[in-house]
């Protein structure tokens, strides 16, 4: 078994201001997004957005994650409870976020901005795309500094006791599980998919599939939320909530493939 090395969540502390690991993870993660974004733009893999835009699309992008990933949370983790307390879906400091709200969250963002430019949508979020992952990545950092979300019991060598799991069970880290597949192989994956000219919708078509069928994969290891367990046959709420994005992305990949060999 290996030692979880303790991090303090607060990274920097100037009198009463506290900035934390995870809110630094956050800010790391869409800064990536600007330097490989802005990479993409001066190296001509797209004509129809400047510099300017991405600035525009990163800036609405943050309330979409936040808000998006906070409704998310609520609606698909917690309705009941959050009905009961509806001043509380306010409490961000309380934690609860959803990836997946947060992508629909940035999917409405992209929607809208497609729409103000008179760009295809898919224009758009192919471009984006592949500067995801390792936004994604950092953000499963900052879960593994703050010693939560961790992994299922387990016996492999490489297991790790956290300290808030309470039990004192070896787990699985499964927050470095989704920082190497979900951040840093789907980067790679996307990254060398989009490197050449592609069908409008298939770089975002592979990004659902690959993100889809990583999380659901991971999900195996991830210790399911204590408030409500496995679901239906067995599958976490994270891996239902993957199912349509492995779905929808295999579609949209082999109807633009079909499209392009006409």
């Amino acid at each position: 078994m290996l030692q979880y090395p303790k991090f303090d969540p607060v990274a920097l502390q100037i009198g009463p201001l506290a900035i934390h690991w995870y809110g630094l993870m956050y800010l790391a993660g869409f800064a990536l997004v600007y330097v490989l974004g802005r990479r993409r733009i001066t190296s001509g893999h797209t004509t129809s957005l400047n510099v300017r835009d991405l600035e525009d699309l990163i800036f609405y992008s943050v309330l979409g994650v936040v808000l998006g990933g906070r409704l998310g949370y609520v609606l698909f983790y917690k309705p009941a409870y959050y009905l009961a307390h509806p001043l509380e879906v306010a409490y961000l400091w309380q934690g609860g976020m959803s990836f997946h709200g947060g992508l629909i969250g940035v999917i409405l963002v992209m929607l809208l901005f497609a729409r103000k430019k008179k760009l295809p949508f898919f224009a758009v979020s192919d471009f984006i795309a592949p500067l995801i992952p390792l936004g994604l990545g950092f953000g499963r950092l900052g879960n593994f500094i703050n010693g939560e979300l961790w992994g299922r019991p387990t016996d492999v060598p490489w297991a790790m006791m956290f300290p808030d799991s309470g039990d004192g069970l070896a787990r699985h880290p499964s927050q470095l599980y989704e920082l190497g597949l979900e951040g840093i192989v789907l980067f790679a994956l996307l990254w060398w998919f989009s490197s050449k000219p592609r069908p409008l919708g298939q770089v975002s078509g592979l990004f659902l599939m690959g993100y889809g069928t990583f999380r659901f994969l991971v999900e195996f290891t991830r210790e399911p939320d204590n408030f409500l367990g496995l679901l239906a046959g067995g599958l976490s709420m994270g891996q239902w909530l993957s199912l349509p994005m492995v779905a929808l992305g295999a579609i949209m990949f082999s109807l633009t493939a079909k499209r392009s060999s006409r």
